[in-house]
């Protein structure tokens, strides 16, 4: 049995239903699971002095592109627009290899970690032919930093020749998706409680797959029991696209193929109507948000106060590097408060319900709301600690449950712990040697960038 104890605890913002914050407490797990919260002391295989630490939920990213950490900050995309900004980045993703996503994940995971996230969904969608076992290269990465991760099998299946955007070299057949798609499903998908791997179904996009291969996805999820997740309503491009194509808006094709009900979940989700936020909100299908993104692309503005009060499943993502140029969820939960107290005034959610967002909002979306999302006896042990005596903090903790919205962190966190481990420690991450991992990036990504 493997113990953990987190003592002196200055505040802990639980997150639960009843947003319980508890002062002065002491924090109990045994083998990955929460067993106390409360004022004893228990011995335990590791120790953590919590003094003056507040402590959180691990944050759950809803969406992410892990191998897009090798094209951040690239000049020539900064000032476009999805479509072009997609076209442009294919001709790169293209050359991705088994290597190229080994390392990418484990820097953008790590950079995750190192700012309080325990759990990561990552919609990979670019299967480049010869390319070698990508999702197995992921769970390579996962299993070295300990983070608790959601794979997905996306896919691609129509090119520039079919109308779609991607070249011919990343897309594949109908049938080659859907044989590897129960392959990883068999493979990866572990329905137990502390679960470390789960994959869900994920074709890229509408206008990126076929009319046949959401249909078969959507079929094939529900046989298994897995999630169901693609891009949606995330530009006005998009919406005309659709509209041109299949003369329909983009979530009511969607629809037509079986893709609404809470087994489903979206990401962006900018351009929805009233009509469609009613049958978001109806068949409880979800939306993870992705405000930095939106913001680089000029993709627009989520309805997201509007959603939580209508009671949509609403998470929080970092979404692709190359859109977002950072995998840190604390940054995209400060900004997203920001962004809509600027759009929305009054009616914007408050700091706490951005970190709900990022917490039990994800959680749901994932559908382990029951398991992981909030600090709570019999939950999985994920959590992540910040010392509340640091510089930047001074006067910033009289609302500790507000704080990482109004103010924000600038900096590492100094614990995170995922099912019970402690994989980052006093900033640093405890099972990688952080500079050999920045050494090897270096070098790959010369080779996969071309240089």
């Amino acid at each position: 049995m493997s113990t953990l104890s987190v003592n002196n605890i200055r505040f802990l913002v639980s997150c639960d239903k009843e947003d319980n914050v508890y002062e002065n407490v002491n924090l109990y797990c045994e083998d990955g699971l929460i067993k106390y919260i409360g004022p004893e002391k228990h011995d335990a295989d590791t120790v953590i002095d919590g003094s003056g630490m507040l402590c959180y939920p691990g944050l759950v990213n809803a969406h992410h592109h892990l191998y897009q950490v090798f094209s951040r900050n690239l000049e020539k995309v900064q000032n476009m627009e999805l479509f072009d900004w997609l076209k442009t980045l294919y001709e790169i993703w293209k050359n991705l290899n088994s290597d190229t996503v080994y390392l990418s994940s484990l820097t953008a995971m790590g950079e995750l970690m190192k700012n309080g996230c325990t759990t990561v969904f990552d919609h990979h969608y670019v299967f480049p032919k010869g390319a070698g076992d990508l999702i197995g290269a992921q769970a390579a990465a996962a299993d070295e930093l300990g983070v608790r991760m959601h794979f997905s099998r996306g896919s691609m299946d129509l090119s520039v020749k079919d109308g779609g955007l991607p070249p011919d070299s990343v897309v594949q057949t109908v049938d080659e998706i859907m044989k590897d798609s129960i392959d990883l499903i068999d493979k990866y998908h572990d329905r137990s409680f502390t679960s470390m791997r789960r994959i869900a179904l994920a074709p890229c996009s509408p206008f990126s797959v076929s009319e046949e291969l959401l249909r078969e996805s959507a079929i094939l999820a529900r046989e298994k029991g897995v999630r169901l997740h693609t891009h949606l309503c995330e530009t006005k491009d998009e919406e005309n696209y659709m509209l041109e194509r299949e003369g329909i808006r983009p979530l009511a094709y969607m629809e037509k193929l079986g893709w609404v009900g809470d087994d489903v979940w979206y990401a962006h989700g900018i351009h929805f109507n009233d009509e469609e936020l009613k049958l978001l909100a109806e068949t409880g299908t979800g939306v993870c948000h992705c405000p930095i993104s939106n913001m680089k692309l000029s993709s627009g503005i989520a309805r997201i106060p509007e959603m939580l009060e209508m009671g949509i499943p609403v998470g929080l993502g970092v979404d692709g590097s190359a859109s977002n140029d950072g995998s840190d969820m604390l940054e995209e939960l400060r900004v997203g408060f920001l962004l809509h107290r600027l759009n929305s005034s009054r009616k914007a959610p408050t700091g706490y319900d951005l970190l709900k967002m990022a917490t039990m909002g994800s959680a749901r979306l994932l559908g382990r709301d029951t398991e992981i999302g909030s600090v709570e006896t019999g939950k999985c042990a994920d959590f992540f600690l910040v010392d509340s005596s640091r510089l930047e903090l001074v006067g910033a903790c009289y609302d500790p449950k507000s704080v990482l919205g109004t103010v924000g962190l600038r900096g590492a966190v100094d614990y995170t712990v995922v099912n019970g481990k402690v994989t980052v420690d006093h900033c640093r991450i405890t099972g990688i040697d952080e500079e050999k991992i920045v050494a090897d990036s270096e070098t790959e990504l010369r080779r996969y960038l071309g240089e």
